[in-house]
């Protein structure tokens, strides 16, 4: 006996409907739709990143420079750091420089959607020390939500180092 081998007409097919192609596109748009605000959110986590970064080492160098020459200054380029005052996502200022404090702040290129930074040193007395022996102290401050950089966000209190002022969070004391 002959195996039977089975003729296809015309109108059989092996392809896709238009529904199951429908389905598959809605699916598609929905999982999309749950998942872009997330990469955008990450997006802008990673620019913010840059600017943490550099206010972090402002405030480092400005605590080596006050401890090499005891004062701060206003002149990135005498802090040795070779960053730039302006990139794709921010642009960096060293403001209200006194004999005891140093503000540095960040300013997003797009403050709908990228946060501000500020960083502050200024000098301290260790506690307990004898002799009164002074210290640099440090505070990395953020925005609480999307806006432009602010000088305020950084208080001063004598001997007990910078603080995050108004809407802005501490980040990190050193």
């Amino acid at each position: 006996m002959k195996p039977s081998v089975k003729q296809f007409s015309r109108g059989d097919s092996e392809g896709f409907t238009l529904i199951e192609l429908l389905v598959v596109i809605v699916i598609v748009s929905i999982l999309s739709a749950i998942a872009l605000p997330s990469f955008l959110n990450q997006a802008s986590k990673a620019k913010e990143t840059e600017s943490k970064q550099y206010i972090g080492a402002l405030n480092r160098a400005h605590q080596a420079y006050f401890l090499e020459k005891n004062t701060f200054t206003e002149d990135f380029s005498l802090l040795g750091l070779g960053i730039k005052t302006q990139t794709t996502n921010y642009t960096y200022a060293i403001q209200d420089n006194t004999e005891t404090s140093a503000i540095n702040v960040s300013f997003p290129q797009n403050p709908v959607s990228l946060r501000a930074h500020v960083g502050g040193v200024s000098v301290g007395s260790t506690t307990g020390a004898a002799g009164g022996e002074l210290t640099t102290l440090a505070v990395l401050c953020q925005s609480q939500k999307p806006q432009a950089g602010d000088p305020a966000g950084v208080t001063f209190v004598a001997d007990a180092g910078p603080s995050c002022a108004g809407s802005f969070d501490n980040l990190a004391n050193y």
